[in-house]
């Protein structure tokens, strides 16, 4: 065996084989998109959740601009999507109803081109929050956010907060 291996290792064809194979691997790592590191991928949705702290006093159009593209999908369900203005819009209403609204980005994993966030939002709303009236008391709960990342911005989002929590909290005892 040792002389077979030998010998078609002289073969006139073996430059040409490892060409293609090398070739092919190449190809084949191209198309794997490359991870983000923690670091990275915090920098690019930091514009978003700074947004999202106070948004009644932040140019969010802007901020959203920062770090998302213009084509960006904001999904609260697997249907239900708001586009960017749409989106600004939104966080503009959770700015009126929580003034003191604050997110916190608590851990960030990355794998290829996503990137996942688990959150926490705090506040103390002024107006009703999903029909629960104000009663001078704040809440506490959880997000998770998975985005998509493409040249470098945001371009989709899927979202979970337990708001069934905080109205829990805000209610009167």
């Amino acid at each position: 065996m040792k002389s077979s291996m030998h010998a078609s290792l002289r073969s006139p064809f073996w430059p040409l084989t490892f060409a293609v194979l090398a070739g092919v691997a190449s190809l084949a790592v191209a198309r794997e998109p490359q991870s983000l590191s923690p670091e990275h991928a915090r920098k690019i949705v930091a514009p978003l959740y700074d947004a999202l702290n106070e948004p009644s006093k932040k140019d969010v159009p802007r901020l959203l601009s920062e770090a998302t593209n213009p084509d960006y999908r904001s999904c609260s369900t697997n249907q239900d999507c708001l586009d960017r203005t749409q989106l600004a819009g939104q966080f503009k209403v959770f700015g009126a109803i929580i003034p003191d609204l604050h997110w916190k980005v608590l851990d960030v994993w990355t794998s290829g081109d996503r990137i996942v966030v688990r959150g926490e939002a705090t506040g103390t709303p002024v107006k009703p929050l999903f029909g629960a009236p104000p009663t001078g008391r704040s809440f506490r709960t959880i997000s998770i956010d998975m985005f998509t990342v493409e040249n470098g911005k945001l371009s989709s989002a899927y979202h979970v907060e337990n708001w069934a929590a905080a109205i829990d909290q805000i209610k009167a005892p």
